[in-house]
C-alpha cells in the first residue's frame, strides 16, 4: 500500500506501508480520497509541532469512502462518502464521561499521535465517520478544519452583534471567521500577510482588516470599534509573541480564546489581566456535534468552501510539492491532496 511518511523535520518519503487488517468490531475500513493540509502538518514539517514524534504518516483532514464494515456497524454503509473525526478518545476518562472527548486524557489524533491518512487505506472507529450524500470529497476533507473554528466560537459563547477580533488569517483563523460571522458577530481580522487579509475581504466579506506589519494595531482596532476594544479576541497564530500580545486587546470584561498553540509558555501581566477581569479560554480540536452541524450548513449552502483550496497535488506528488507549501510566499490558503 502506497503511503507518504514524514521521516524527520523537512523530509518526506514515499513508502510501501502494510495494508490494514480487516475491520474489527465497530470499525470501518475506508479508502482515503482527499487529504487537507493544515497548520499542524506544516508545523510538523518544520519540527515545531507539540505532541509529535517522528516518523509519522500525516493527514487528519480527510474525505474518505467506506470500503468494508466490521461487525456491529450500522451508522454508515459501504460506499458512503464521509468526513473523518480524527480524535481517537478512550470513552472512559472524566473528560469523555462529561461530554468532552476532544480533550480526552488518553487522546490520540490521527496524523499526530497515530499514523494518519496520507495512505491509500485506513481503519477507523465507525463512530468517527460523518457521512453526506451530497457533499464533494473536497468539502468533506474541509469539515475538520471548519470544526476547529466552530468549536472555538462555541467556547466563546458569542452573542449577535459582539465585536470580535481574529488574529491570524491562516486556515484555522478563516474557520473562526466563518463561524463568528455565522453567529452574527462584527468581525475584524488582524494579520501580517497582506495577501491573506485581501483574501478575507474578497472571499469572506470581512468588513475590517488590520495589517499588523504597519505598526502597533491597537489604536486602529480601537478606532474600528468606535473607541472600544473587541469583547472577544481569538488568537489563531500559534505564535508566542502574538499570544502574549493578545492579552492587551480584549475590552474590559472580555474573553481571549487561544485556538493556536506552540511549544512553550505564555506570560502575561497579572494586574492588567485582573483589572479587566478577562476570561482566558483554550480551544482544543472539536466535538462530534460540530462535524454534524458543519455538514448540514454546507449542504444548506450557508458555508461556501469553494474559495479555500488554492493548491493541489496527487498523493504521489506530495514529497515534491510540500516544501513549497510550507513557504508563506507561496500563498497557500489550503492545499488539497488527491489520493
Amino acid at each position: 500500500m502506497k503511503a507518504i511518511r514524514l521521516e524527520e523535520p523537512g523530509r518526506f518519503a514515499a513508502i510501501e506501508a502494510e495494508a490494514p487488517a480487516p475491520p474489527g468490531e465497530g470499525e470501518a475500513l475506508v479508502r482515503v480520497r482527499r487529504i487537507g493540509v493544515c497548520g499542524t502538518d506544516l508545523h510538523a514539517f518544520r519540527g515545531k509541532q507539540p505532541f509529535f514524534t517522528y516518523p509519522r504518516i500525516l493527514g487528519h483532514e480527510l474525505g474518505v469512502e467506506v470500503v468494508e464494515l466490521g461487525p456491529g456497524v450500522s451508522q454508515v454503509r459501504t460506499g458512503d462518502r464521509c468526513s473523518v473525526e480524527p480524535y481517537l478518545n478512550c470513552q472512559k476518562c472524566i473528560a469523555c464521561r462529561r461530554g468532552k472527548p476532544n480533550c480526552c486524557a488518553e487522546l490520540r489524533v490521527l496524523g499526530v499521535h497515530a499514523d494518519g491518512g496520507m495512505r491509500e487505506l485506513i481503519c477507523v472507529p465507525a463512530r468517527k465517520l460523518h457521512a453526506s450524500r451530497t457533499l464533494t470529497l473536497d468539502q468533506l476533507a474541509l469539515v475538520e478544519t471548519l470544526a476547529i473554528g466552530c468549536h472555538a466560537v462555541e467556547r466563546a459563547q458569542l452573542e449577535a452583534g459582539e465585536a470580535v477580533l481574529v488574529i491570524g488569517a491562516g486556515p484555522i483563523g478563516l474557520s473562526v471567521i466563518q463561524f463568528a460571522a455565522e453567529a452574527g458577530a462584527r468581525v475584524i481580522v488582524l494579520d501580517v500577510n497582506a495577501e491573506r487579509l485581501a483574501f478575507c475581504t474578497r472571499q469572506l466579506g470581512v468588513p475590517h482588516v488590520v495589517d499588523a506589519s504597519a505598526g502597533d494595531p491597537l489604536e486602529e482596532i480601537r478606532r474600528l470599534g468606535g473607541g472600544d476594544l473587541p469583547t472577544v479576541v481569538f488568537d489563531a497564530t500559534g505564535n508566542p509573541g502574538s499570544m502574549a500580545g493578545a492579552f492587551n486587546l480584549p475590552a474590559p470584561g472580555g474573553r481571549l480564546v487561544f485556538v493556536g498553540l506552540f511549544q512553550g509558555d505564555v506570560a502575561f501581566n497579572d494586574p492588567s489581566f485582573h483589572r479587566r477581569e478577562l476570561t482566558l479560554l483554550a480551544s482544543r480540536n472539536a466535538l462530534p456535534g460540530d462535524f454534524t452541524r458543519i455538514i448540514r450548513l454546507i449542504e444548506a449552502g450557508r458555508i461556501d468552501t469553494s474559495p479555500w483550496i488554492t493548491h493541489r497535488a496527487p498523493l504521489s506528488g506530495v514529497v515534491a510539492a510540500f516544501p513549497a507549501w510550507a513557504r508563506p510566499e507561496t500563498g497557500v490558503i489550503k492545499a488539497m491532496i488527491e489520493a
